[in-house]
């Protein structure tokens, strides 16, 4: 009753607000509005499981959502004299709403995964319960979206109705272009500041501020109740044939276009990469293009004399202009070749880089989505202007909403896996053309007309035949992965052995010239062998991680006999870890079927993970897997890809390691790998703050350098490593396969435990990785496009001095490491015993492998340094001795038995040369001695010493000689003195941004030993 006489909008001050002024009003709302799409598919993710499922749901609902409340729309304006104030109203219910989503998200889906699915016997009816829970958290919101558009849109054409046309595209184009800078907005900036729980409630702020001023404008108005348009038939309720004809019309067209929209973001995802940042560009992209064509026909839509040939047209246009994206599309990988050659890797580089990548969406989306634009202020225009009456605006809305339901469903669970990328848009095209035609036909007989629609249907025909047959879609050129390596070459007699394009990415397998085959999800390789059998076999690094992610953990828990894997990869780790006899089964869970497929093709060598009956592979999502399944494991794995993809950072957020941990026993083994590649050091201490958080224990191996493997404990501490793994045959001949022969192989590639890596954590700024604030999720895909990676494990690997074995306080037999370790430690252990050979035997037991194993620099100091020793060449040039040997002892002590070590000194620094009685160089050798004897104590005394002497500047002697007493002095307990000594002459020595990371990880040890004992001595 308030609504139709609202005799409390009586003011005093009257104002008639200018049109414009509601033009700039709908822009912030389509800004707001396209936060909540981009927002709900990052929450619904954490919820479904998958960004691809989210972003479908969230289309469906959103669209779903938009027809029911435009029809709604439709009934209440028509009862109204004031549909603007009822447009206030919704606005402030929409903002209220999101200030309370992210609350009742975290409660939902805490008490759906802990209590209703674990309840439920059915895992379908779990699966249908999850979807419906989804649906609902943002199904009401979508509603009320929905009614903004016909409620605005009723209120401004009652208010101003001259041109009713010119306002409809008005305010589809002012809404439609603030949705656009809304999803980048949000994606680019407001994510990083505020998290999603900020920016989710920055939305519903601006609604609220929205409503606010609406209504003042509408209290201000002095005549704002108005009569509503009301339909020219006997009953309001009727609809014309023309009017169903168009509601049909709507409903065809956004059927097509969503179409469109899934099949170019699967096909852009192969150009720009799968990233969230690429998600949002191309859908800033297709919006953009809707929002086009609703200015462009704005200043035109009253002057058409037959806007039901006009709309013939336009769809006729659209649909050959969207057959033309699959050529346009072909052409887009050379764009982004050109591109990645000509930009540099650096912040500068990477902004164009995505100024480029929306381009190239552009390009493909804007000419057909130009003319989306145009059809639904048309046909709301064409039944306006045939006595409709204002409903038809929620009516033609609705309908092309549930159109969009229509298309989103049916490309994804149709179209994709059934006809393909390419038919899939030759589908849509054909919806558009076919009803081109229809309304061209329809709309006048004249003989100039019959012949303008004979040539256009003879085009459209033309062009679907040309499109269908004389354009080809190049697999090899779409799986290339060009937004990573800058070409689409797979190299000479390379073959594409796998393509399917599954419901969440597109699954290929290449096999190389060589044998090699490359498992790879939209462009990107996740898993690769080298085929080839016998001893001319040379694994390369996927192998390594692969295997020693299933093999190392075993021998952390031994007696495990319950195990899931989620992410089935290659299968290979499946594979080693049913070489175990006694573990009983192994749950795969794998979100994409397609994978499960290709996997296969790796044969005989992931046998086990097909064919042992202990192995199951279900196609699901983990977090529904483990809530319906409800078992407890000895280790959980997970395989991901690179935390730069769309959705992966959440395998690696605080949420989703507290939610791991519930589904192990108590001394349960989570274990994860992560790649050091395309990643940064911020990023990497990220994750390893929410895994310290949600663990009680865990150590880091590095299998071959570029990827580490977490495995951490539930509760507790982790007992030693048990390596009789080896002598189980079919692991130890897996072990072989990549070259490892020994415990001492493994050991080498311990690189961290969580009591020596937690200084390091609390000094470095990065935020925990969290769902919520995702800060591995939003600055990856910069890592990935710099080519940054990770230094930190490299750098404690191979660091001058033994730190690993000193701060982990475990020794390796360096004699018994296999020669020719493809990886960096066991290459430096390679070059010492190259340089022990040389100095103390005076042979090398592999000079053919020395041109490419020993540099040649280390080649010709470890010569001149025999000439020094023997002939005393170094007495007259001293400074050059010393900086050799400092050389040497660098790139052998650490990698050497104590024993070899001691020789190689011996032999180097004890004749009756003058220089090797020098006192400044016996102090420097007894340095090196109780080095090589890991001798915390001598360390540090002595180089305390050193520092205090005079006369000797050489600037790297200065940064060694700093680094050994400081370890010294961590070992021995006297961190204090370290601190003191970094206060003293560290600022001198080192520049600030000159510190190598195995240095920084020793002064985040010494920071937080001297910060606990000053608080210590304090509370004394």
């Amino acid at each position: 009753m308030i609504l139709k006489n609202p005799s409390f909008l009586k003011t005093s001050f009257k104002f008639n607000a200018p049109r414009s002024i509601y033009f700039v009003i709908f822009a912030v709302s389509g800004f707001s509005g396209l936060i909540y799409e981009s927002i709900w598919s990052h929450y619904l993710k954490l919820f479904l499981g998958h960004a691809a499922y989210a972003q479908s749901l969230v289309l469906i609902i959103f669209m779903g959502g938009m027809a029911a409340g435009s029809w709604l729309a439709s009934r209440l304006s028509t009862r109204s004299k004031i549909p603007i104030l009822i447009y206030a109203i919704v606005e402030g219910i929409i903002g209220l709403a999101a200030l309370v989503f992210h609350g009742i998200f975290t409660g939902l889906i805490e008490t759906f995964y802990l209590s209703i699915l674990p309840s439920i016997g059915s895992v379908s009816l779990g699966v249908i319960l999850k979807w419906l829970a989804a649906g609902m958290l943002i199904l009401p919101q979508s509603i009320l979206l929905g009614m903004t558009f016909p409620l605005m849109s009723a209120g401004v054409i009652r208010r101003f109705p001259i041109n009713p046309g010119s306002s409809l595209a008005m305010l589809y184009f002012t809404n439609s272009i603030g949705a656009a800078i809304g999803v980048l907005v949000n994606g680019f900036w407001l994510l990083k500041i505020v998290g999603l729980p900020g920016a989710i409630m920055t939305a519903g702020l601006i609604n609220i501020f929205l409503a606010i001023i609406v209504w003042i404008l509408a209290r201000m108005d002095p005549i704002s109740q108005t009569e509503p348009i009301k339909s020219s038939t006997v009953s309001g309720l009727q609809i014309s044939g023309l009017a169903k004809l168009f509601m049909l019309a709507a409903f065809i067209t956004g059927t097509a276009s969503f179409v469109y929209e899934i099949g170019w973001i699967r096909m852009l995802s192969l150009v720009l990469g799968s990233t969230t940042h690429s998600f949002e560009l191309m859908l800033s992209a297709f919006i953009t293009g809707l929002a086009l064509g609703g200015l462009w026909i704005r200043r035109r839509i009253d002057k058409i004399n037959n806007p039901v040939k006009f709309s013939g047209y336009v769809l006729l246009l659209m649909g050959i202009l969207a057959l033309l994206t699959i050529p346009v599309y072909m052409m887009s990988f050379d764009w982004m070749t050109n591109f990645m050659h000509a930009l540099d890797k650096t912040d500068s580089g990477y902004a164009v880089y995505n100024i480029s990548s929306h381009v190239i969406a552009l390009v493909i989306m804007l000419p057909t989505t130009f003319m989306a634009g145009m059809t639904l202020p048309l046909f709301i225009y064409i039944l306006l202007h045939e006595g409709q009456g204002e409903a038809a605006i929620g009516r033609i809305y609705a309908a092309n909403m549930i159109g969009a339901i229509t298309g989103i469903l049916f490309a994804l669970h149709i179209g994709l896996t059934v006809l393909g990328l390419k038919n899939l848009i030759i589908f849509g095209a054909l919806l558009d053309i076919l009803l081109g035609i229809f309304l061209l036909w329809r709309s006048t007989d004249s003989a100039i007309d019959y012949l303008q629609k004979t040539l256009s249907t003879i085009t459209a025909v033309i062009a679907i035949c040309s499109i269908s047959f004389l354009v080809e879609m190049n697999k090899n050129i779409m799986v290339s992965g060009v937004y990573r390596y800058g070409h689409t070459k797979h190299g000479e007699s390379s073959s594409l052995e796998f393509y399917e394009d599954g419901k969440t990415a597109t699954v290929s397998m290449i096999k190389s010239a060589d044998n090699v085959l490359s498992l790879a999800t939209n462009g990107k390789t996740d898993a690769s062998m080298n085929m080839n059998l016998g001893a001319d076999h040379k694994p390369n690094s996927d192998e390594f991680t692969m295997t020693l992610l299933g093999a190392i953990p075993l021998a952390y828990k031994p007696d495990a006999k319950r195990i899931a894997n989620i992410g089935m990869g290659s299968g290979l780790t499946t594979h080693v870890l049913l070489a175990k006899s006694d573990i009983e089964v192994v749950d795969t869970i794998e979100i994409e079927a397609e994978m499960v497929s290709a996997s296969r093709l790796f044969g005989n060598r992931v046998a086990r993970a097909y064919g042992d009956q202990r192995s199951n592979i279900y196609i699901e999502d983990a977090k529904t897997f483990f809530s319906l399944h409800n078992k407890k494991y000895d280790i959980i794995f997970t395989e991901p890809s690179n935390p730069w993809v769309s959705g992966v950072a959440s395998l690696f957020s605080n949420e989703f390691y507290r939610m791991v941990s519930s589904y192990l026993d108590n001394d349960g083994l989570f274990v994860q790998w992560i790649q050091l590649y395309e990643f940064t050091d911020e990023l990497s201490v990220s994750i390893l703050k929410a895994l310290a958080a949600n663990f009680g224990d865990f150590v880091i191996y590095t299998p071959n350098g570029s990827d580490i493997l977490f495995i951490a404990q539930k509760q507790g501490t982790l007992n030693k490593p048990d390596w009789n793994i080896l002598k189980n045959d079919l692991i130890r001949e897996s072990l072989e396969w990549i070259n490892i022969e020994s415990s001492a192989d493994l050991e080498l590639r311990k690189v961290a435990d969580r009591n020596m890596l937690l200084p390091y954590l609390t000094v470095i700024p990065s935020p925990m990785n969290s769902d919520y604030y995702p800060f591995v999720d939003l600055n990856a895909a910069k890592a990935r496009y710099e080519k940054d990676s990770v230094r930190l494990f490299a750098s404690l690997a191979t660091a001058p001095v033994p730190l690993l074995e000193m701060l982990l306080d475990e020794r390796i037999n360096f004699d018994s490491v296999t020669s020719g370790q493809d990886y960096q430690r066991g290459e430096y252990v390679d070059i010492a015993n190259w340089i022990f050979e040389k100095v103390s035997l005076n042979s090398v037991a592999d000079p053919d492998r020395a041109d490419d194993l020993v540099p040649y620099y280390t080649r010709y100091i470890t010569d001149w340094l025999l000439m020094a020793t023997y002939n005393c060449a170094a007495d007259s040039n001293p400074k050059r001795w010393h900086i050799s040997i400092l050389e040497i002892f660098s790139l052998t002590i650490p990698f050497l038995e104590q024993d070899r070590s001691k020789e190689l000194i011996n032999n180097l620094t004890t004749n009756d040369c003058k220089i090797h009685k020098d006192k400044n160089t016996i102090k420097w050798v007894n340095l090196f001695r109780a080095i090589a004897n890991r001798d915390a104590e001598k360390m540090s005394q002595i180089g305390h010493d050193l520092l205090t002497e005079k006369g000797w500047h050489d600037i790297n002697e200065k940064k060694y000689l700093l680094t050994v007493t400081i370890l010294g002095d961590i070992v021995a307990n006297r961190s204090l003195e370290a601190h003191k000594l970094w206060l003293k002459e560290g600022a001198a020595i080192f520049h600030k941004d000159n510190i190598p990371d195995y240095l920084k990880l020793l002064l985040a040890i010494v920071a937080s030993d001297a910060a606990q004992i000053t608080m210590h001595t304090t509370h004394r």
